[in-house]
């Protein structure tokens, strides 16, 4: 049974730290960057992932309550945060060359 705690403290661990990752992400970008990609508001994102962070920090992980966070925030990850990303530029807000490819720079073959 001690496995079992341990297996369910760290998948725990694991949801905290994902919807923790989830919440400063959402706080770093733009509020403009969520206008530009149609993903509802920055505001609206905080509330939601900062909810989910403190239901997996205060329910244990058989709750549902846990589980309805753990959904939301990985919608923010596989939906907005690219859509988000993409509105910024690649990195976040580093821009690159006109001739960049999806793996670095185009040199025409040289």
């Amino acid at each position: 049974m001690q496995g079992f705690a341990n297996f369910m403290w760290l998948l725990s661990l694991a949801l905290i730290l994902f919807s923790g990752f989830a919440l400063l992400d959402a706080a770093v970008r733009r509020e403009d960057a969520y206008r530009a990609a149609d993903k509802k508001t920055k505001p609206f994102w905080l509330i939601i992932l900062g909810l989910a962070f403190v239901v997996n920090l205060i329910f244990n992980i058989l709750s549902f309550l846990p589980i309805i966070g753990l959904i939301a925030t990985i919608v923010y990850m596989v939906d907005v945060r690219p859509a988000l990303r993409q509105v910024m530029g690649k990195g976040g807000g580093r821009r690159g060359s006109s001739s960049d490819g999806p793996y670095g720079p185009y040199n025409g073959g040289r």
